[in-house]
């Protein structure tokens, strides 16, 4: 059990894991129309990021030129990387994920729907983000990542 925030005078607890299994979700998304596109696998590494960049590019369709901005992770710019035509890799500077907008999705996926809970198996780890992506909608996804910087004209 751990303690979270409640009312002044209250004691609620919660249930935390002490677990080590986790889940991995790759996901871009289209601050402007709400457009999503995610992959939830139980590792993260570039077989992972290259799956997730040809999922991309044949759900968003060919003739759009994808920008994707991301932070510096090792299998964001491995030598083994395949990148589809189409898509240009925006990395970020280090330590800097207050820039990248979907830091702000994940964020809220975590707090809404995956924290607080007992999995026991890494099938229901990603069970459970697989519904949590499900559940957003365009307008989330509009609200949690549109950015000035990144929408500039200039």
């Amino acid at each position: 059990m751990t303690r979270v925030w409640g009312k002044k005078g209250s004691r609620p607890q919660c249930v935390k894991s002490m677990g080590f299994l986790s889940s991995y979700l790759f996901g871009a998304c289209n601050p402007v129309s709400g457009q999503r596109v995610g992959l939830i696998l139980p590792c993260c590494n570039t077989a992972g990021m290259n799956a997730f960049l040809h999922i991309l590019r044949a759900e968003v369709g060919e003739p759009v030129h994808i920008v994707l901005v991301l932070d510096q992770a090792g299998w964001h710019g491995s030598k083994d990387l395949v990148i589809p035509k189409g898509i240009t890799l925006l990395p970020l500077p280090p330590y800097s994920p207050q820039l990248n907008p979907i830091e702000r999705l994940w964020k809220y996926l975590k707090e809404t729907y995956l924290n607080h809970r007992l999995d026991k198996t890494i099938e229901e780890i990603m069970e459970a983000g697989c519904q949590a992506w499900q559940h957003l909608t365009d307008a989330q996804i509009q609200s949690l990542c549109r950015t000035a910087w990144l929408l500039s004209q200039d």
